[in-house]
């Protein structure tokens, strides 16, 4: 694996980290929606997310990151239709799909320093 696609799994790996230590442990929607800073800080997370899995798609489309079209197009959405993003949909991708994320970037990393 190419080093720029080790440093941008990195990236996400530690953008996930950072949203997770954002969120309080008892992971509350009415908490989230009503706190501007961490709702700001995640979706900025999820921009660094979305970015680094288009960066890895350009230099090689054929890594397996499930849903990386969606994820490249949540990037893009914050970014050019800021006003059409809610706080449900931000949500939704942080408690559904990033623990799925996490762990095949995990596994990516591990796979990487094996070969």
């Amino acid at each position: 694996m190419e080093n720029e696609i080790r440093t941008w799994l990195s990236d996400i790996k530690q953008a996930i980290e950072e949203i997770n230590i954002f969120l309080s442990d008892k992971r509350d929607f009415f908490e989230f929606r009503n706190d501007l800073k961490t709702r700001r800080a995640i979706e900025r997370n999820v921009e660094i997310i979305g970015e680094a899995v288009n960066r890895i798609l350009k230099v090689n489309p054929d890594i397996e990151i499930q849903n990386s079209r969606k994820i490249v197009d949540t990037r893009n959405r914050i970014i050019h239709g800021y006003d059409r993003v809610s706080e449900e949909i931000i949500w939704s991708i942080v408690i559904r799909d990033l623990p799925k994320l996490e762990i095949e970037v995990k596994d990516l990393l591990e796979d990487a320093d094996y070969h």
